[in-house]
């Protein structure tokens, strides 16, 4: 027994020693706050965790798709994007990669962003038969139009956003018209989120174009239905994307890439905070009901974050070692 004690207190401290050293290696790191809400959160539970559990010292900067990852590009400044969008950068992320300066470094969430075409899971529930987009064509009047309730109506993005286009290409390659239903304009984000929000007020039907992760899928359950084919990228970069495309196919809509990327120097620098980003990933089902109760409570990213290390412990404490997970849970 005191062999096995004195090798315990022996490991303990070896342990100690070996976190204190890591703890002085973190030393400054710089995070995009990006300006969504799910990149925003993100970068707070990161630097909660990095600052409390390894010792760093977290600086956070606003950040934006484009000018943050020109940033990192061309300045090495900041050191970490924790949730970059990557296929809107791809190209050029590629390049950066290759030539060494930035590291695509691992997804944050681990079923990438979603979109696609959606129905109220009370409505999904009532209605086993429902599987596909094609299922609910067949049933305009449970979804009936705001203006017309004759016919079934499909919500669509706001004008000048581009699953605009996309949801009207499908909506033409369905041939949804001639099923009796009508493309929906919502005029706004707001308008969006209101029509989803008023059918689950009144527990009537609702079918349109919404994503992931987002509040509203926080508070509202919903699911999402297939197009019954895998997405064609061709099809989709040559008409599905393209405005007025004269002869649409059906598709589906693509999961997008959402990664961490750093940089090189800053992988190079920070071993302990490259090891908590390789580990850490969230599913879309937790950043959505994060995100809803940010939006119900009126909270600030830095309050999101810190409920959701509150209320989620059995996820992210699987990302760092005990010892780590005593020292957050301890500054909480």
């Amino acid at each position: 027994m005191k062999k096995l004690l004195a090798s315990t207190f022996l490991a303990v401290g070896l342990y100690a020693v070996a976190g204190a050293a890591q703890a002085a290696e973190c030393g400054e790191v710089s995070i995009a706050e990006m300006n969504w809400a799910s990149a925003g959160v993100a970068a707070h539970v990161d630097k909660f965790i990095l600052e409390n559990g390894y010792g760093c010292t977290v600086e956070l900067v606003t950040g934006d798709t484009m000018p943050t990852f020109a940033s990192m590009n061309e300045k090495a400044q900041p050191d970490m994007a924790p949730e970059l969008w990557v296929n809107a950068v791809r190209t050029p992320l590629d390049a950066a990669i290759k030539e060494g300066r930035l590291i695509q470094a691992a997804p944050l969430l681990s079923e990438g962003g979603v979109e696609g075409w959606w129905i109220p899971k009370f409505l999904a529930d009532a209605h086993p038969e429902i599987k596909t987009v094609q299922d609910a064509l067949k049933h305009p009047d449970l979804f009936p139009a705001p203006e017309d309730a004759s016919k079934g109506a499909i919500h669509n993005c706001p004008s000048g956003w581009n699953c605009q286009v996309s949801t009207a290409n499908l909506f033409k390659a369905l041939d949804a018209e001639k099923a009796g239903f009508e493309l929906v304009d919502t005029g706004s984000a707001a308008g969006l989120d209101g029509s989803i929000a008023n059918a689950f007020e009144k527990k009537t039907g609702w079918l349109g174009y919404y994503w992931a992760p987002t509040a509203i899928l926080g508070k509202y359950e919903m699911t999402r239905l297939s197009f019954g084919v895998d997405h064609d990228k061709k099809e989709w970069d040559a008409c599905s994307a393209v405005p007025d495309c004269p002869n649409p196919k059906v598709n589906s809509y693509p999961v997008s890439d959402v990664y961490t990327v750093v940089t090189k120097s800053f992988a190079e620098k920070a071993g302990v905070a490259m090891d908590y980003i390789k580990v850490r990933k969230w599913d879309n089902g937790t950043v959505n009901k994060v995100l809803a109760w940010m939006d119900q409570n009126q909270g600030t990213n830095e309050d999101a974050a810190k409920h959701f290390l509150q209320e989620f412990p059995e996820m992210w404490t699987q990302w760092v070692s005990p010892e780590v997970a005593e020292k957050v849970k301890a500054a909480l």
